[in-house]
């Protein structure tokens, strides 16, 4: 019977294994993952302050020492766009070497690392059991955008976008800069070119899946991303397409020992493509939330869970669902652009809601209604 099995070891899974082990070292924590690491995984790989913040609550640091950070910021829509300095610098950083890191980070906290592909759950009364042969007093699902956690839960997917991202060589007029470049049509959709820093741009083109639209194909994809960024794709390589599962207004954790932590909660920023942030952030949130239960032998960690999170992100998960419909007019998405290049403090403000944990200032919505 193990304390604790993670489903996923991915950040959000790495980082409930920190979270748990942060409050009691002693506890037996079990990370399942379907492959071997180091392994990429689809993403913008834009990492921002805030989730070192976090991880340095459980005492994890120095993740990204050896990478270089970016500091610049631009936002486009055709003719209209922001370009400035971020007040705190981000990281973009290949999933392959940061999911190695945090994981091994886990396991030198004390976790297990196994590679195994799970099927399914089974809820009890005092225990959750995982493929039939597998006993733990909680689970935490990070199993991503087709979490089995989530569908043996019973929970419905919400929103999703389909995006294509590669490795292409940086040009200079991106160079040491993240570009977020929006569709002409309906939103969100948009485009992407981050740097890492030596040489080469995670680039990518994201929309979201409607049913009044036929599903993009990756030709469709490419060709979007060259239209609003061109020569993006230029040299590009490893193209992978991936969906995104995006937040809304209605996620609210369920009781009990099972709880989902980033994408497989739905936890994708709409405005942004940016999930990171919320991978970790719900991954440590969950592993206390079962710390905390067991420490009160209750078979209920979710209550905790819920509100735990309610207080971290609910606010801000509503501010950026009202922004994503707000923004769904492209007269008020320029507006906000606009205003972001005329005023330092809007542009941080954007940013902050973009790429964290950010709100709707009064300043920003003034901006965008006054379009």
């Amino acid at each position: 019977m193990w304390d604790l099995v993670v489903i996923g070891a991915g950040p959000a899974g790495a980082s409930a294994a920190l979270g748990a082990l942060a409050v009691d070292p002693s506890l037996s924590v079990l990370l399942l993952d379907r492959h071997d690491f180091p392994r990429d995984k689809a993403c913008g790989d834009g990492i921002a302050p805030h989730v070192f913040d976090l991880l340095a609550e459980v005492g994890v640091t120095g993740l990204v020492d050896d990478w270089t950070p970016v500091r610049r910021f631009a936002l486009t829509r055709g003719e209209v766009g922001v370009d400035r300095d971020m007040a705190r610098p981000n990281w973009v950083v290949p999933r392959t070497v940061f999911d190695q890191r945090l994981a091994e980070a886990a396991q030198s906290a004390g976790a297990e690392l196994v590679r195994r592909r799970v099927r399914g759950i089974e809820v009890a009364r005092r225990s959750v059991t995982v493929d039939g042969d597998l006993a733990a007093r909680y689970v935490v699902g990070a199993d991503g955008a087709h979490s089995v956690v989530r569908r043996d839960l019973g929970v419905k997917p919400g929103p999703v976008a389909l995006a294509i991202r590669g490795y292409a060589p940086t040009p200079p007029e991106r160079a040491a800069s993240q570009v977020i470049a929006y569709g002409p049509g309906r939103q969100p959709s948009y485009a992407w070119s981050f740097d890492r820093g030596d040489g080469w741009s995670n680039v990518g083109y994201g929309e979201q899946l409607t049913p009044d639209r036929s599903r993009p194909t990756r030709a469709e994809l490419l060709e979007h991303l060259e239209v609003l960024l061109p020569g993006a794709t230029d040299g590009g390589k490893s193209w992978w397409g991936h969906h995104l599962p995006l937040s809304s207004w209605s996620w609210r954790p369920q009781s009990g020992p099972v709880m989902l932590a980033g994408d497989a909660a739905g936890l994708i920023n709409p405005m942004t493509g940016e999930g990171i942030y919320y991978a970790v952030a719900t991954g440590l949130l969950a592993g206390r939330a079962v710390a905390d239960a067991l420490r009160k032998d209750t078979s209920d960690a979710g209550t905790t869970y819920r509100r735990t999170t309610t207080r971290v992100l609910g606010r801000h998960l509503r501010h950026t669902a009202l922004t994503a419909q707000l923004t769904r007019s492209g007269r008020v998405l320029d507006a906000g652009i606009r205003a972001a290049a005329a005023d330092q403090a809007i542009f941080d403000d954007l940013v902050e809601l973009g790429l964290a944990d950010g709100l709707i200032t009064r300043r920003l919505l003034t901006a965008l209604v006054r379009s």
